[in-house]
């Protein structure tokens, strides 16, 4: 038996990464999975070595309000009902401020914004019925700044204090909506940060656990989120980053001293 048997999630950029991960930890933990993504063939290869029987490939683009609604609405087509919506897709521009068009804000607002208040919106009539669960992406860029990061910091905050605003409307209701906040992960999109070595030895020095995670370290928590573990977990905004979150941002000075 499985912890989320007879369960229905969907998992937005279920592609690659962190939504990849999480999509085979509910399939393999008895659920049926809508697997949303972009690119059809990424969506194909999460499901390498998991049984496909109960996934649903759902190639669209999660910024276009008319796609999410036929995601939702062929969700409950074909599996009669909707318990975990996981708003995971989203993307980062790099680069400063001076430099950041309003083509490019609008993009990562579309994406990591507009996406999941979309998901949310079209999810929640369902989610009502079974008393189901909402855990949504934020960041640890949605918690602090980063230099060269406004638009993500910008949606990424607005995130974490959507999924507060949620949560307070719909806990009373038997829906609860939280968040987890990665740091760094290691995934396609991340390659670039990790093959520059400066970067590596400013993260291993920040933080604790001296790694980036991996996709299933941040997939493991989601499913603890969606599961009835955590049944008065509501509102939270979750921290899974190494311990970041752990410093107040002064210089480890055991380092500097020896």
């Amino acid at each position: 038996m499985g912890r989320f048997d007879g369960k229905v999630v969907i998992v937005t950029g279920a592609g690659s990464g962190i939504g990849a991960a999480t999509a085979r930890v509910f399939l393999r933990d008895g659920a049926s999975v809508v697997l949303n993504g972009r690119r059809e063939h990424k969506l194909r290869e999460t499901l390498a070595g998991v049984n496909p029987a109960n996934a649903l490939v759902h190639p669209g683009d999660i910024s276009n309000e008319a796609y999410v609604a036929t995601l939702v609405g062929d969700t409950i087509e074909k599996f009669g009902r909707l318990d975990v919506l996981i708003n995971n897709a989203g993307f980062a521009i790099f680069g400063p401020f001076e430099q950041t068009t309003t083509e490019t804000w609008r993009k990562v607002m579309a994406t990591d914004l507009d996406g999941v208040y979309f998901g949310c919106r079209e999810a929640l009539p369902h989610l009502l019925k079974t008393g189901g669960t909402i855990i949504n992406l934020s960041s640890a860029s949605g918690l602090g700044a980063d230099w060269g990061m406004s638009s993500y910091n910008a949606a990424k905050g607005a995130v974490t204090n959507f999924t507060r605003a949620l949560a307070l409307e719909y806990g009373s209701r038997g829906v609860r909506v939280n968040a987890v906040a990665p740091s760094l992960t290691s995934t396609e999109a991340t390659g670039a940060l990790e093959a520059n070595e400066a970067i590596q030895e400013a993260f291993r020095v920040r933080m604790p656990i001296g790694r980036a995670a991996a996709p299933e370290d941040v997939a493991a928590v989601i499913a603890f989120l969606a599961s009835d573990e955590a049944r008065f977990v509501n509102g939270a905004i979750l921290p899974v980053d190494g311990g970041l979150q752990a410093s107040n941002g002064q210089p480890n000075f055991l380092h500097i001293l020896g």
